[in-house]
C-alpha cells in the first residue's frame, strides 16, 4: 500500500468484508449458541420437587442418556415423550427440552400417563 498515488484505483488482494457478511456470522454464532444451550435439558419446579420426594439423584451418565433420547425424539418429531430409564420414567417437553414430570417405575402402578405422543426405553 505504499506505492498508492492521488487518483490512482487500489485493488486490494483480498475482498473487504461486507456489513452484510458480518451479520451472518453473527446470527449463524448466536443460532450455534442458542442450539448448545438447549441441547441440556432442564427440570421443571414440578420435576425437581418428584425427584426430592423419590430420593432420585441423577448422574452425569444417566443426565448424558436424557439429553440424547431427547435428542432423538426431536428428530423423530415428537412434543412429549416417556422416557423410560431402567427403574425411572420422565414425562419429557421435547419441544421446551424440560423434564415435566419424574417417577420410579415401581410407583407407576395403575398410573395413567397422558398427552404424549411418543415412548423412549433408555
Amino acid at each position: 500500500m505504499g506505492n498508492i498515488q492521488v487518483n490512482q484505483v487500489y485493488y486490494p488482494k483480498q475482498p473487504l468484508k461486507t456489513a452484510q457478511n458480518q451479520e451472518t456470522n453473527k446470527s449463524s454464532f448466536a443460532d450455534q449458541l442458542k442450539q448448545t444451550l438447549q441441547s441440556q435439558v432442564s427440570f421443571s419446579h414440578h420435576a425437581k420437587v418428584r425427584l426430592e420426594q423419590h430420593g432420585i439423584s441423577l448422574s452425569d451418565h444417566q443426565l448424558q442418556k436424557l439429553n440424547d433420547g431427547v435428542a432423538s425424539a426431536r428428530e423423530k418429531g415428537s412434543k412429549e415423550s416417556l422416557m423410560l430409564m431402567k427403574d425411572l420414567a420422565f414425562v419429557v417437553s421435547v419441544k421446551n427440552n424440560k423434564v415435566i414430570t419424574a417417577m420410579k417405575q415401581d410407583s407407576m402402578e395403575n398410573q395413567i400417563v397422558t398427552n404424549i405422543d411418543s415412548a423412549l426405553i433408555l
